[in-house]
């Protein structure tokens, strides 16, 4: 597993560009008579460490003492975010209202109560035009204040005007806030359990949409109302299984962005996981086209100026990309094909490291290790899933079970009886403890355990008896998730014919087309 880097210092360098760096030396040198700074020799021993290690940074900078280490290092990181503050980015919104909102404030300490009000009219509207309601809210508190301090005579009935205003965008704000509390949730859900397992888990999840939803939900139009609410939507299809309305309300989700363009760039984060959610819904619908066309697409956006020049936009986009190119792979049945791009996957794993949630790691070594297991790399496979398997976290149960599931069927497929009955009981076990066996699992495990000690030349009828079994899953509510994590049809169909998983998988795609 990447090392977890845990200092908040260390990370911020590392997180630093070329020009980020020589603009905090420039920063540095012009508020500061001293040249010979600790918090420079910090800085520069910090960015030279591959990791951090504390002990082999007191040893190698003998002017920096341990007892002044924790105050040195809030101070240099307090003077990093300062310099950084001072590279303005005139695209970005947020930093320009907030530089309204300064200017507002400013006039108003020096007592030009009219000018200050000209600027948070100005901010008004400019939070209006690209959907900033936050900032909104608090230009009409900042005016409420003003106007009701001082006798500014600014328009008639300005009282009235204002409250009402403040009325309408409080109401806003308040179903934006409930309904992105609303998709955090399902979607929190989601991270810790996967899939719904049965009805009782199919049922919860859309009650406590249905419960929770504002009662005018139809109504609701601001661009945030719909972000959220589509989301809300979309979450519940994904758990649910329901991949035709997944699809519908990833696209109605895009959409929106689609129809205001401008905010592409002020949401990015939302636009990624939107066109990941997009590419994710072609891939779970097996449309090979349409998920090409809008990989295509998201590929551009991962090259245009808003990511390129953002570092969480280029790394979000790098793991979403990343998943959508394997995944495009593994409906075509290309796996010797998709090994080539493990080593630059990899590399980009080793450089984002320090940036990447646990969460996202464990669903690319996944894709990997079925990659190598379509490919027939049966070792590799293992290799991988261990690296799932022997990392400790409580995320994606159903993720670490069905690792654990292939990881045995890696070792039946290399011959590793001795370990396999092993194995079989334990990963029985946990499933079993995690609630997590379905029939199509039960199914399998009753035939490994059979399989073990028969002769091969009477596995092949076993073999067609398990798929027939298993076909009659195959489009079951509760039990398509198992063929969505490994495709053990196409495995047992490989097994039958004598010919390899991707040769079986290649054949099912060009049959479709």
């Amino acid at each position: 597993m990447p090392n977890r880097h845990t200092d908040t210092l260390f990370q911020l360098i590392k997180s630093l560009g070329k020009s980020e760096k020589r603009n905090f030396k420039l920063y540095i040198n012009r508020t500061t008579a001293s040249e010979e700074l600790k918090i420079v020799q910090l800085f520069d021993a910090l960015d030279k460490m591959d990791f951090y290690d504390e002990a082999m940074l007191l040893k190698k900078n003998k002017g920096i003492k341990k007892q002044q280490l924790s105050n040195l290092k809030a101070y240099l990181y307090k003077q990093i975010l300062s310099s950084l503050r001072l590279i303005n980015d005139e695209s970005n919104i947020d930093i320009q209202l907030h530089e309204q909102m300064d200017y507002a404030r400013i006039l108003y300490n020096k007592g030009l109560y009219l000018q200050s009000l000209k600027v948070l009219d100005k901010m008004k509207e400019q939070a209006k035009s690209f959907n900033q309601l936050t900032y909104l809210q608090q230009a009409l508190f900042f005016e409420k204040k003003i106007e009701g301090l001082y006798i500014t005579r600014s328009l008639k009935n300005r009282a009235e005007e204002l409250s009402k205003e403040a009325d309408e965008v409080n109401d806003y704000l308040s179903a934006v806030s409930k309904l992105s509390n609303l998709a955090l949730q399902l979607y929190g859900w989601y991270i810790k359990n996967g899939f719904a397992r049965d009805d009782e888990e199919e049922e919860a999840v859309k009650n406590f949409l249905n419960d929770n939803l504002p009662a005018n939900v139809q109504q609701l139009n601001g661009f945030y109302e719909k972000l959220y609410l589509y989301q809300c939507y979309c979450w519940k299809a994904f758990i649910r299984q329901d991949f035709l309305q997944y699809y519908r309300y990833t696209q109605k989700w895009v959409d929106i962005f689609e129809e205001e363009p401008y905010m592409i760039v002020i949401e990015s984060g939302h636009y990624i996981k939107g066109m990941h959610n997009l590419m994710g819904s072609h891939f779970n619908l097996g449309n090979y086209q349409k998920l090409n066309d809008t990989l295509e697409k998201f590929e551009q956006f991962a090259n245009s100026k808003t990511v390129q020049q953002n570092q969480n936009n280029l790394i979000q986009c790098f793991i979403y990309y990343t998943i959508s190119l394997l995944n495009k792979h593994f409906i075509s049945g290309k796996f010797s094909e998709g090994l080539l791009l493990i080593e630059g996957i990899e590399a980009k794993l080793k450089e984002y490291e320090i940036y990447l949630d646990r969460h996202r790691i464990l669903v690319i070594y996944y894709k990997i290790a079925c990659m190598y297991f379509g490919a027939g790399d049966f070792e590799t496979t293992i290799d991988y899933l261990n690296k799932i398997i022997n990392w400790k976290v409580d995320l994606r149960n159903d993720l670490q079970c069905y690792a654990r599931l292939l990881h045995l069927i890696a070792h039946y497929e290399l011959g590793n009886f001795q370990l396999l009955e092993y194995l079989a009981k334990s990963v029985y076990r946990f499933m079993a403890k995690m609630h997590n066996l379905s029939v199509v699992e039960e199914e399998m495990f009753k035939f490994l355990r059979k399989a073990l000690s028969l002769p091969p030349n009477k596995l092949k009828p076993e073999f067609e008896k398990l798929l027939h079994k298993l076909k009659q899953f195959e489009h079951k509510p509760f039990e398509t998730r198992a063929f969505m994590y490994l495709d053990v049809i196409s495995w047992l169909e490989s097994k039958i014919s004598g010919v390899a998983v991707q040769e079986v998988t290649q054949q099912k795609y060009l049959g479709k087309k």
